[in-house]
C-alpha cells in the first residue's frame, strides 16, 4: 500500500479529492457572500436627528447650520465667566435695607385683598404647592342650592318641606278673562291697511295740483307725533277721497309717509 501511495495511485488521489470538494465549497461560497453591514455606524451619517432637520433644511431652502459639538460648551461655573450671584439682602440698618422695608410696606399696602403677595388683578394667578390659590368666595345673590353640604347647613329636610308647602300656597293662579270692549269707534288704520292692496306712491285718488305744495305738505305733517296719528287724523277728516289739511299730496291714500305694508305682513298678506 505505502509504495502504491508514494507512486501517486490514482484511487487514492481521487477519493481525496473528493474528501476536499466540500470544504472548497464552503469557502468559495464565503467568498460570494456580501458583508452584513454595521447597522451600529448608521447609514451615511452619524445621526438620524441631525440628518433630518440637514434634510427638511435643504427641502425648505434655508441653509444648513450644524449644531455646535460638545466640546464647544464651556463646563466652567458661571462665576468664571463673569456672572456673579445675586447679591445678598441689604442690612436693615443701612439706607439701602430702610428703602426695601419701605418698597415692601407699600406693596403690600397696594397689594389686592385675596391674592398672594406680587400678583396683580389683572394678572393671572400663578397657584403651585406653595402658593395655593385664594379661597373662592360665594357672591350674593348666587343660589347654593345644588350644593348639598350648605343646604343641610341652612335647613332640614322636614324644613324644606314646609318651605316647599309654603310655596304651593302661595302660589295663585291668574284666570284669563274676556278682552275689553273697544270704545273708540274711529277710524282703524289696521282694517284699513289690509284692505288696500297697493303700495306707497301709486296715486289712487285725485287731488288738486293748488293744494299740493311740499312746503303745506311738511307743516301740516310735523303737527303729528307719528305717521299711524297723521293717518287716523286722515281717515276721521274724509280720508282717502279727501285730503282737507294736505298730508296726502301724492293721491296713495297714506298720510305723511304711512306705510301698511307692515300691517300686511304681520297678518300674513
Amino acid at each position: 500500500m505505502s509504495g502504491r501511495a508514494a507512486s501517486g495511485d490514482p484511487m487514492i488521489m481521487t477519493s481525496q479529492w473528493r474528501r476536499g470538494l466540500p470544504v472548497l465549497a464552503l469557502i468559495g461560497l464565503a467568498a460570494c457572500q456580501p458583508a452584513v453591514p454595521d447597522s451600529g455606524a448608521g447609514v451615511g451619517f452619524g445621526d438620524y436627528a441631525e440628518y433630518q432637520r440637514q434634510r427638511e433644511a435643504q427641502l425648505s431652502g434655508q441653509s444648513v447650520q450644524s449644531l455646535p459639538a460638545a466640546s464647544a460648551i464651556s463646563s466652567e461655573p458661571l462665576s468664571a465667566t463673569g456672572t456673579t450671584m445675586a447679591s445678598a439682602a441689604p442690612d436693615a440698618d443701612t439706607p439701602e435695607g430702610i428703602a426695601a422695608q419701605t418698597r415692601a410696606a407699600l406693596d403690600a399696602a397696594n397689594q389686592p385683598a385675596g391674592l398672594p403677595m406680587g400678583q396683580g388683578a389683572g394678572e393671572p394667578l400663578q397657584a403651585s404647592p406653595s402658593n395655593p390659590p385664594p379661597v373662592a368666595v360665594n357672591s350674593a345673590g348666587i343660589s347654593r342650592e345644588n350644593d348639598f353640604s350648605a343646604v343641610d347647613e341652612q335647613r332640614s329636610i322636614a324644613q324644606d318641606a314646609a318651605l316647599i308647602e309654603r310655596n304651593r300656597a302661595a302660589y295663585t293662579q291668574v284666570q284669563p278673562e274676556a278682552l275689553p270692549t273697544r270704545t273708540d269707534t274711529g277710524p282703524n288704520i289696521v282694517a284699513y291697511a289690509l284692505q288696500t292692496t297697493h303700495n306707497p306712491g301709486n296715486a289712487q285718488y285725485r287731488r288738486s295740483s293748488l293744494l299740493a305744495s311740499d312746503g303745506k305738505y311738511q307743516r301740516a305733517c310735523a303737527g303729528y307725533a307719528s305717521p299711524d296719528l297723521a293717518q287716523t287724523d286722515f281717515l276721521k277728516n274724509g280720508g282717502p277721497e279727501r285730503d282737507r289739511k294736505g298730508v296726502d299730496p301724492d293721491g296713495d291714500g297714506f298720510a305723511c309717509s304711512w306705510d301698511p305694508r307692515p300691517f300686511r305682513k304681520a297678518a300674513g298678506g
